[in-house]
C-alpha cells in the first residue's frame, strides 16, 4: 500500500492533482473511462457489468477498490443510498470544492448542491466540542419535479 492508496474511509477535500491522483493501471483506466460514459450514479456491480460488456477483464473486487481510491482522491463521488447500505458512484463534477447531493428516490436524478449553512453548522458544532479536522457527508433524498408530476398525473400526489 503506497501513501496514495490508503484505506481509511473519508473523502479528501483537496482538489485532484498530481499528489492526489490514483496510479493509472490498465484496470483503473478502464474503470475511469467507463465512468466518463454516464452522468448518473451507478453501483459497482453496474459499472462492472458495463466493463464486461466492453470486453474489459476487470474483476468486481478490483472495481470496488478502484472506486474507493477514485473516491478518496476526489475524482469520483460516492454516496450511500437512502437505506444506508449500498454505495453508488459517478464522476465528480465539482471536484474542486466540497458539495452535497440531492437525489430523487424514484429515478435517481441527482443535483450537486453546496450548503454554506451546513458548513458553518459543522464548524460550530466541532468548535463547541473541541474537535478539529472535521469531515462530513450529507445526502438529501426526495422526489424530483418530473417524478412528482408523473405521480400526480397517475393520481398519486405523494410521489410514491
Amino acid at each position: 500500500m503506497t501513501s496514495t492508496e490508503h484505506s481509511h474511509g473519508h473523502r479528501h477535500d483537496a482538489a485532484p492533482g498530481p499528489a492526489n491522483t490514483v496510479r493509472p493501471t490498465r484496470q483503473r483506466r478502464a474503470v475511469s473511462e467507463v465512468m466518463s460514459t454516464f452522468d448518473d450514479f451507478r453501483s459497482a456491480q453496474e459499472i462492472h457489468a458495463l466493463l464486461t460488456e466492453r470486453g474489459e477483464a476487470v474483476g468486481l473486487a478490483t472495481v470496488y477498490r478502484t472506486l474507493q481510491l477514485l473516491s478518496e482522491s476526489g475524482e469520483v463521488d460516492m454516496l450511500r443510498t437512502e437505506d444506508g447500505e449500498s454505495a453508488i458512484y459517478r464522476r465528480c463534477h465539482l471536484a474542486e470544492r466540497h458539495h452535497h447531493h440531492l437525489v430523487c428516490r424514484h429515478c435517481g436524478a441527482t443535483v450537486e448542491v453546496e450548503g454554506p449553512a451546513v458548513e458553518k453548522w459543522t464548524e460550530s458544532i466541532a468548535a463547541e466540542h473541541g474537535f478539529s479536522e472535521i469531515a462530513h457527508t450529507l445526502e438529501l433524498f426526495g422526489t424530483c419535479p418530473r417524478c412528482a408530476a408523473e405521480a400526480a398525473a397517475a393520481g398519486n400526489p405523494a410521489g410514491a
